[in-house]
C-alpha cells in the first residue's frame, strides 16, 4: 500500500490506522483482480474463435498478446492521467 495515502490519518489511533491500511490493501487487491478479469474476458472474446485444440493457434496467440499489451498500456495511461489530475486538485483543508 502507498503510505502517502495514510498521511491524513495521523490523528487516528494506531488500531484504526491498521484497520484502514488493511481495508485499502483489500480494495487494491480487488481492483487488481477486477482489472485482470476484465483483460482476460475482453481478449478471450476478441481473439479466440474456436476450441479446436487445447492451445491457441498462432493467430489467436498474436491477437491475445496485442490485446493484453493495449489493455495494459491504456490502464497505465489512465492511471497516470488520474495522478496528474490528482496532483493539480485543491486539497480540502
Amino acid at each position: 500500500m502507498d503510505k502517502s495515502m495514510l498521511g491524513d490519518l495521523d490523528s487516528l489511533p494506531e488500531e484504526d490506522k491498521l484497520r484502514m491500511s488493511a481495508m485499502i490493501d483489500q480494495l487494491q487487491v480487488r481492483d487488481s483482480l477486477r482489472m485482470y478479469n476484465s483483460l482476460v474476458e475482453r481478449c478471450f472474446t476478441d481473439c479466440v474463435e474456436s476450441f479446436r485444440r487445447k492451445t491457441l493457434d498462432k493467430q489467436e496467440e498474436t491477437c491475445v498478446r496485442r490485446c493484453a499489451e493495449k489493455f495494459l498500456k491504456h490502464s497505465m495511461r489512465v492511471g497516470m492521467r488520474f495522478a496528474e489530475l490528482n496532483q493539480g486538485a485543491p486539497t480540502p483543508d
